[in-house]
């Protein structure tokens, strides 16, 4: 049984926010108190952490389940199947939708109902429920869709990643300038012509690393008391290194694949320098050094837009939108995500 994907979508939002859009806010320490360096210096040293330039913002009319809507849409229709046989829509996210100037999270209907509405679904079989697992959801959506299929109870799923993560930012938080909006999808089935999913492998650690992301207060200290997403970044940089390179090597190994064989590291776009770092202790496993062009990027113009970042990336490469990056049948991908959980998985694919 062959269970692959047959399409994928995209939803880039229009609004780009450059990193000097960000020279006048007021940035502030964890205890609100003033950076020694200015804002320029700020910003430089972020881009040189993260890779990243700029970043992609939702018009103020859409919300998450809108642009996870028009992602599913490019990839039904990209799959070339009839939208009424989907069994089961699984849209991964992290924060509901959150509309334009408002801070609570929206979350009644499901965003997954929300998009089976948005596509004019009328099968009541097709099972639409909402993945939370950070910044892997879309990955372990897509081991879910493959459990589904395996076991008989589904022929058919759509699986969507998406976030609208600057409606939760702390402006005076300078880890705001990492976050970015987006939705990526794709169609999962069993097909003869598809690619195949060979091996995957996930881990959730909570003994100490629980709340290494959380949501938080501003920094600034006579603000409402409105939450925001927080971040310990030298932890998670730390938890990451250490524990990604592990479970993309043994799901490497389930997969019967030789690491040479290895064409593309399709990883969640979460930082540049943190990424690259992943992928070089990867290799360093099997006593190699990290291929040149293995790790295609697209975070230095999309940003951080969490569970949309595989998907998108995926969506872009196999439409032949990145520069020097193909994938052709037969190609081995490892897809490779972590985030709030702390949660870690990854996949062995062949296209």
């Amino acid at each position: 049984m062959k269970i692959g994907i047959t399409g994928t979508g995209s939803y880039i939002p229009s609004l780009i926010v450059e990193n000097k859009d960000f020279e006048q806010h007021e940035f502030l320490n964890a205890d609100g108190s003033q950076f020694k360096h200015n804002n320029s210096v700020i910003i430089e040293k972020f881009k040189t952490i993260t890779g990243i330039a700029e970043r992609r913002y939702a018009a103020k009319k859409l919300n998450t389940s809108d642009i996870a809507f028009l992602a599913a849409e490019k990839a039904i229709d990209d799959a070339g199947v009839n939208k009424e046989e989907i069994d089961y829509i699984i849209l991964a996210h992290n924060f509901g939708d959150v509309a334009y100037g408002q801070s609570q999270s929206d979350m009644l209907p499901s965003l997954a109902t929300r998009v089976k509405h948005h596509l004019r679904i009328k099968n009541p079989k097709c099972v639409a429920y909402d993945m939370l697992f950070g910044c892997p959801g879309w990955v372990e959506s897509v081991i879910q869709a493959n459990a589904f299929i395996k076991s008989g109870i589904a022929k058919k799923c759509l699986v969507i990643g998406a976030e609208t993560l600057s409606r939760i930012v702390d402006p005076y938080d300078r880890d705001s300038m990492i976050y970015s909006d987006g939705a990526g999808a794709a169609i999962i089935e069993e097909d003869s012509h598809s690619g195949e999913i060979l091996a995957h492998a996930t881990a959730t650690y909570t003994y100490e690393e629980a709340y290494f992301l959380f949501y938080g207060k501003s920094y600034l200290p006579t603000a409402e008391d409105t939450k925001y997403i927080k971040m310990f970044g030298r932890k998670i940089y730390e938890f990451a290194v250490t524990y990604v390179p592990g479970a993309m090597a043994s799901c490497l190994e389930e997969s019967g694949v030789a690491i040479d064989d290895v064409k593309k590291i399709i990883i969640h776009q979460a930082n540049e320098k943190m990424d690259e770092a992943i992928v070089k202790r990867f290799y360093a496993l099997y006593g190699k050094e990290m291929p040149d062009g293995i790790m295609p990027m697209i975070i230095q113009k999309l940003g951080n837009s969490s569970v949309a970042t595989i998907p998108t990336l995926l969506d872009l490469i196999r439409k032949g939108k990145i520069e020097n990056q193909e994938l052709i049948v037969g190609d081995v991908v490892i897809f490779a995500s972590v985030g709030a959980g702390m949660n870690v998985n990854a996949i062995v694919y062949r296209m």
